[in-house]
């Protein structure tokens, strides 16, 4: 192989089969994603799981309006949604012409250069392993007081936390297409449930009335603005994972495009109307001080006082099954990153394999399983008084996984909307593609300002304090897997050229491979 940096994608042999789907023309390949599992609805589905809608309204939401004092939360989302349609614009356009399982990784090793993409590529696994690992403290949290509520029985809340790990590794083996339904029947449920609660407060509205003061300009001051800018954004997280899906989707030039906008427009629409219905329920001058005192109980106790215990026990319930499809969906976003770092040397190449029965990339999932239990045992072996003790660090787990993953998704948005403009002008792009590349670098611009914003208010974020060790080291797990992988790029480039040419590459990386071994492919 070549140890130079040739980028073939979307001309000649390599983006052909880029297109047509590259390494699962080989028949029998085990290093080859299923392709064709997923269309428009279940690629969809399983990119807006992640951003378990539920959890959002009833955990996100009122630490927003009550810890940060930002009662314009539902103008915030309408502004984040407009900042990553931006982003969209070049990202979606980027997926047209790289089709690879790594994804930001593979998107940045493109434009910014090989190493930067072994940087980008660890910066990913982290990232979103954090974010999963830490749904597994709160998910567990919740269960065990469900069961205090209504069997009368302590259940330490790591039990059902690794229960859901061993559940949510056996679905990970599984056809992605069968997961898609998975998510899809739980995403479409919870929203359900939230539309009604959200028709219920319009229809009985507080003592405010419909006030539309949650959109006024003058609601996003105050100190706690940056903070709320990652919490929020936070939400959004899942629409980028589509081109993640790429190499198993259906007509992946347009179906992981069309998702990605569909999916930002959606979040964006469902998210601020609900801050919104929350706001007229509870009062604009008093969602603050409600948010503060009750926490997630105020969505339960809005949502009872208008539509009674019935259903708020379900909602009680879907807000469990709401966090397991957030855990499915990062768990296979997860095990296809390393599958992609496996296949093309940034892991070991055990992990570039996928499951003879099912296609799915077994070895990462396993990783993924194995990390998340011993994560969440370290945490239950600190944890004094687990049974419905608020302060204990199954909620440390979550709020401190949970935001180092959210930080490390926006520096890779960032670094992408960069590398997106880098890898469009090196190809000579022209007018026609001066608008995308003028939204990605204010995109890219308005994700940077974020992610300094996150980390100079990281003692808020995770309630930490001023002065605290963890104000610098949380973030620094993104500074620490970013140097990691840099450091990993460029020895590959000195002792392993060939490797270190195909990172990003992906499918067309397999077959030059196999070119240079002289294989060819059947017919």
């Amino acid at each position: 192989m070549s140890t130079g940096r040739t980028d073939t994608s979307g001309t000649g042999t390599a983006g052909a089969a880029g297109d047509t789907g590259g390494i699962n023309t080989y028949k029998g390949e085990d290093r080859a994603l299923r392709a064709d599992r997923l269309g428009t609805t279940g690629l969809l589905l399983s990119v807006l799981a992640a951003s378990a809608p539920l959890m959002v309204v009833a955990g996100v939401m009122p630490t927003v309006f009550g810890v940060m004092g930002i009662v314009g939360q539902p103008l915030l989302y309408v502004i984040l949604g407009s900042v990553l349609m931006l982003f969209g614009f070049g990202y979606a356009e980027m997926s047209r012409h790289v089709h690879n399982a790594g994804a930001f990784y593979a998107y940045i090793a493109r434009g910014l250069g090989p190493t930067a993409g072994a940087g980008a590529s660890l910066v990913a696994l982290v990232a979103y392993s954090a974010m999963q690992v830490g749904i597994y403290g709160i998910l567990g949290f919740e269960v065990s007081g469900l069961f205090a509520t209504y069997l009368d029985i302590e259940l330490q809340w790591w039990i059902p936390a690794v229960v859901s790990v061993a559940v949510v590794g056996v679905l990970g083996w599984l056809k992605i297409d069968l997961n898609a339904k998975v998510l899809g029947v739980l995403l479409v449920v919870e929203c359900a449930l939230v539309v009604i609660f959200d028709i219920a407060a319009v229809a009985e509205p507080g003592p405010e009335g419909l006030s539309l003061h949650a959109f006024n300009p003058e609601t996003l001051t105050g100190a706690g603005l940056g903070t709320a800018l990652c919490f929020c954004i936070a939400a959004f997280v899942g629409f980028e994972q589509a081109p993640v899906y790429a190499e198993e989707t259906s007509r992946p030039q347009i179906v992981v495009s069309r998702v990605m906008f569909l999916a930002v427009g959606y979040a964006a629409l469902f998210l601020a109307v609900s801050s919104w219905a929350l706001t007229v329920a509870a009062g604009p001058s008093s969602i603050a001080d409600t948010s503060l005192k009750e926490g997630p109980g105020m969505l339960f106790g809005l949502t009872e006082e208008r539509l009674g215990a019935t259903f708020t026990d379900v909602l009680h319930v879907l807000f469990v099954t709401g966090m397991f499809a957030a855990l499915l969906s990062f768990h296979n976003v997860v095990a296809r990153y390393a599958f992609a770092m496996g296949r093309e040397g940034l892991l070991p190449a055990g992990f570039g394999r996928t499951s003879k029965a099912s296609g799915a990339p077994a070895t990462g999932s396993m990783l993924q399983s194995a990390l998340s239990v011993v994560i969440v045992l370290a945490f239950a072996l600190t944890d004094d008084n687990p049974v419905g003790d608020p302060t204990a660090p199954v909620l440390h787990l979550f709020t401190w996984m949970g935001n180092v993953g959210a930080l490390g998704v926006i520096v890779l948005m960032a670094a992408a909307s960069f590398a997106v403009i880098a890898f469009f002008v090196r190809r000579g792009a022209g007018r026609a593609q001066a608008p995308r590349l003028v939204a990605s670098g204010l995109a890219g611009l308005a994700l940077l300002a974020i992610a300094v914003l996150t980390v100079r208010d990281f003692d808020v974020l995770v309630g930490s304090g001023p002065g605290s060790t963890l104000n610098w080291l949380l973030p620094g797990v993104i500074v620490l897997a970013l140097a990691v992988g840099l450091v990993h790029g460029a020895v590959l480039r000195r002792t392993k050229p060939d490797v270190h040419a195909r990172i990003g590459l992906g499918n067309e990386a397999f077959q030059l491979e196999k070119a240079a071994k002289g294989e060819a492919a059947p017919r």
